[in-house]
């Protein structure tokens, strides 16, 4: 079975969807749309914009879906027996799924990006990675710091995990990971505290905007962040994208659980193979590679 997978906010680069645009009427016509829709020339942005102009999360979430898409679509008769994609690729996902259409998502994402700057400039905050310690532990760790928030924000893979918070708090989190013999704890930069309470804004304006759109069942299950279980029902779906801003992003557990399910292969579809690589480290076994 395949398992089309969608990365997230960092897997975009300068130049990107560029070739799609030169080769592919139909990603052409996509990207066309998309600027429409968005009133300004992406675009120019995505093609010669440089890594600073798409790292603004208002840029780097509608650039990183429109890429994915214009790849998706530009091959005929896909037919994925599931989806998935890490945080902002789950909006890939369920457009794969039949969930949303381009346009719906699309505007979706820009308000995504943006409710999640606001929130970002409402309180300082950021993330960091933590590789080399086992799950738990790091969970734990985070729970014995009080009074700043910081959790578990992406299970990327085992021994690799992202947490989230305050800025105090994620540096109390480092001291204290270190000292419990994590291989390495970094900051990243990254402009504020992704899939924690901190999102709390960006999460209410997202839920206003999506209990406005018809949402369709799904053709196929989607392994959805929140839950990393197959989900079909169109209200579960929505519900899940709502929560997804506050949770963690369970890809660790949602990849193992496709495998369990059934997918031997695992198509990554966008900019950048970094979900490829995570499949890989979380089940050597399996086929991953990109559309």
């Amino acid at each position: 079975m395949k398992a089309y997978i969608f990365p997230g906010q960092g897997a975009q680069f300068p130049g990107m969807a560029k070739d799609l645009y030169d080769t592919n009427t139909v990603s052409k016509q996509l990207i066309d749309k998309a600027n429409e829709l968005l009133g300004f020339k992406i675009s120019d942005l995505m093609f010669s914009g440089s890594e600073e102009d798409l790292k603004r999360t208002d840029v780097t979430q509608p650039a990183v879906f429109i890429h994915s898409m214009a790849s998706y679509f530009s091959q005929e008769g896909l037919k994925p027996d599931m989806t998935a994609g890490h945080s902002l690729g789950e909006f890939s996902a369920i457009v794969a799924a039949g969930v949303l259409s381009f346009e719906d998502a699309l505007l979706l994402v820009k308000l995504r990006a943006d409710a999640m700057k606001r929130a970002c400039d409402v309180q300082v905050s950021t993330m960091a990675a933590v590789i080399g310690m086992d799950d738990k532990i790091v969970e734990d760790i985070c729970d014995t710091i009080q009074d700043e928030i910081v959790v578990a924000a992406n299970y990327n893979s085992p021994g690799q995990l992202v947490i989230s918070g305050t800025i105090k708090g994620i540096d109390m989190a480092i001291e204290k990971l270190s000292a419990a013999g994590c291989r390495r704890a970094i900051k990243l930069p990254v402009g504020g505290a992704f899939h924690s309470p901190c999102m709390e804004p960006a999460r209410k304006e997202l839920a206003e905007a999506i209990h406005k759109l018809h949402f369709n069942d799904a053709i196929c299950p989607v392994y959805q962040n929140v839950s990393a279980s197959p989900i079909s029902d169109a209200n579960q779906i929505k519900n899940n994208l709502i929560l997804q801003l506050t949770a963690p992003v369970r890809w660790t557990q949602s990849v193992e659980q496709m495998i369990k399910d059934g997918a031997t292969e695992f198509i990554e579809v966008g900019p950048g193979k970094v979900l490829q690589g995570l499949v890989k480290k979380i089940n050597k076994e399996v086929l991953a590679s990109s559309l």
